[in-house]
Formats: C-alpha cells, structure tokens, sequence
C-alpha cells in the first residue's frame, strides 16, 4: 500500500466520504455537526443556513438530520407504511384439507432514493428495499413463484427449514434474468425470519437491496401451554389486534461502493421516522420484528430510549430469551422479536436507535410518538 493510499484510509473517514458525496448529489445535506463541515465546510454552512428551524424533536443528537424530503411516490413505497405493511399472498386449500399460502415476487432493478436527493442503483424484490415483509402461519405450505425481471442472476433464500433443492443457491433456485422459479417448502419453524438472494458475490446482491422479513405465525393448536401467547402473535385473531406490530429491516447503502456504508437507516429511508414519528397508542402493547441486514459492519443494535422491552432471539420461542433490557445487539442476518408498552409513560416522543454513533448520524435513528388514542 503507497503512503498515500495509507493516509488517504487512515484520516478520510466514511463520514467524510458521504458529505462528499452529498455535495456531488447537489442540494442533500446532513445539518448540523462541527465535525461534518469541518470537512467540507462550505457545502456543510450553506445547507445547514438554507434550511428551516426543524422541530424541536429533530435538535435530539445535535440536529443530525438529513435536510429536504425524499420523493416516496417516485420510490413507490413510503416507509411510514411499510412498517406496518405485510404481505399475506392468496391463500386456497390442498386436497390434504391444508393450506397453501402463495406468494409472487419479481426481481426489478429500480434506482430508489434512500436520503434527500441521493439516489441508489438497487436491486429489488417487487420494486421495494426491503422486500415485502412475508407472513404466513406455522404448518402452512408455502409457494414462493419467484420471477427474474432484473439484470443479473437471482434466487430467495429462505431462513428456514426446506429442501435442497429450494435453498436458492445455484442449481437449487438461482436463476437467470427471464426465468422463473417456484419454492415451496412447509412454514417451519415460527419466528422472525429473513429472506435474501443468494447469488455471488452475496455481500453485493444483499447489499444492492435484495431481502426482507419472513415471518412464520405460531399455530396456536400445537403449542397448548402458550396457546395465549401464540394467539398474540397469529396475524388476524382478536389476540394480535390488540398489539400494534411494526416490520423493522435495518439496513445501509454503500453509495461509492468502495465497500463501507455512508448512508445508514431501518427501512431504508435516511431518518425516515425521525421527520415522521412512527404513532404509539400509550396502552397498546407493541411488537417489533427486528431484522439487520447491513453489510460491511460485523453489528447493529436496537436501543430504546427510557423504556425496556423483552426480546425473542429469532422469535422461535414463544417466553423471552431476555427480559427487561433497553438495547440488543444482532450480527449480520440475525432476528429477533422486541416486545414492551409505554402505560406507564406520559405521551410524547421516544427516541430509538443502534448505539453505534456513527450509525444514529447517518440515518438509522428514528422516534415513536406515544399518543392517548388515535382519531
């Protein structure tokens, strides 16, 4: 390595990388930080002085927040309701008397803008990052009618448990730009699972934007010692409407693809839930399906502000794995379910994000909005 290429790596941070690349994209900013404009100060002072006073909820963390809107509709999907949106797919009955639950999913590539005025070349599955969040129930037989609209080789990997010959790996459901693929496996076992394509080089196709969640419902009828709780977690019974449910993929995007992420968030959107607070019902309890799927970083982390929550690592128990804590940490493809209310807490906002900073300044942090009800 020449003595420039070691300085150049060792003071050019990647935070340093995305202002750069934020005065290329002409008119994104992140506000506020010494530390970022001491970099680029003049694309830094002139972005933060043409913004308006943001609200005083967006002065948490020293107002490290993305400037302007992103275009949800040219995206075509917002993530203030893909984090309530599941994917449930027709459902029809097997000679067997079961059912089949059967998804369509398309590969498309899609330029989507993850902050205000950057835009990523992605590859998607049904032309959103992440992919649609599956739900299906525990015993049901899956059909998974995977088409290859894009322009590269693609499969679904599903976290679970199948055949061979459905693993979405080449010559097991890796397909070429065209053609079509149909999987189909039994939903086993429940849980909080993860998709993804499985081509090479994987960190990229992953990366570029293909996965989602795969969540698989407990069967209340095969786990009679928690039957209540498995009805708490059945998408459509009275138990589950209870809950106010939220799919979370945390996720970062590799701008100048020089293997290092400059823009972080949980569903995609740089500081999405920081401009529009996701709404609370204070006694509603509340789920969160918790996926990470950044690459580059080995971590990612969940942390609550002045609250605890119990967690289900991957979300195949139905009793938690930890109890009463206010910050989980996932490798690369780890799950998890977080569970906890704010009954006793007076409304307002309540912050959430990693507690990586580094992550938390580049978009992945947001904050819930606990209200008395919702009109």
């Amino acid at each position: 390595m020449s003595e420039v290429s070691a300085w150049f790596r060792e003071k050019i941070s990647r935070r340093g990388l995305l202002w750069g690349g934020l005065a290329a994209a002409g008119g994104s900013a992140i506000a506020g930080t010494a530390a970022g404009q001491s970099v680029h100060s003049g694309h830094g002072a002139a972005s933060a002085a043409d913004a308006a006073p943001p609200p005083a909820h967006l002065a948490a963390h020293g107002s490290m927040i993305t400037v302007g809107d992103v275009d949800n509709e040219r995206n075509g999907f917002d993530p203030s309701r893909i984090v309530t949106d599941w994917e449930t797919g027709s459902v029809s009955k097997l000679p067997d008397g079961r059912i089949l639950r059967t998804f369509e999913i398309e590969a498309v590539d899609k330029e989507i803008e993850i902050a205000p005025g950057i835009m990523f070349p992605a590859w998607t599955y049904n032309g959103r990052v992440p992919g649609p969040a599956l739900r299906a129930t525990e015993g049901e037989h899956l059909r998974m009618v995977f088409r290859n609209s894009g322009s590269h080789p693609h499969s679904m990997h599903f976290h679970g448990i199948h055949a061979a010959r459905m693993d979405g790996v080449p010559g097991a459901g890796l397909i070429d730009p065209g053609e079509e693929f149909v999987y189909e496996f039994d939903a086993r076992p429940f849980g909080c699972h993860l998709y993804h394509c499985h081509a090479l080089p994987l960190k990229r196709h992953i990366h570029k934007g293909m996965y989602g969640l795969f969540v698989i419902d407990p069967d209340p009828a095969r786990h009679p010692g928690l039957a209540d709780v498995a009805r708490s977690r059945l998408l459509g019974t009275p138990e589950n409407a209870e809950w106010q449910e939220f799919a979370m993929v945390m996720n970062g995007f590799d701008t100048n693809f020089d293997n290092g992420n400059e823009v972080y968030a949980v569903n995609t959107v740089a500081h999405a839930y920081m401009k529009r607070p996701i709404r609370i019902v204070r006694n509603r309890p509340v789920r969160i399906y918790l996926a990470n799927v950044v690459e580059f970083d080995p971590i990612n982390s969940f942390h609550l502000h002045a609250n605890f929550f119990d967690y289900f690592e991957q979300g195949t128990t139905l009793t938690p794995t930890l109890r009463t804590v206010d910050l989980i940490t996932q490798v690369q493809a780890q799950r998890g379910i977080l569970e906890f209310t704010y009954k006793d807490h007076e409304t307002g906002l309540y912050m959430f994000h990693p507690h990586q900073s580094e992550f938390t300044e580049l978009g992945w942090t947001g904050m819930f909005d606990v209200v008395e009800a919702v009109a």
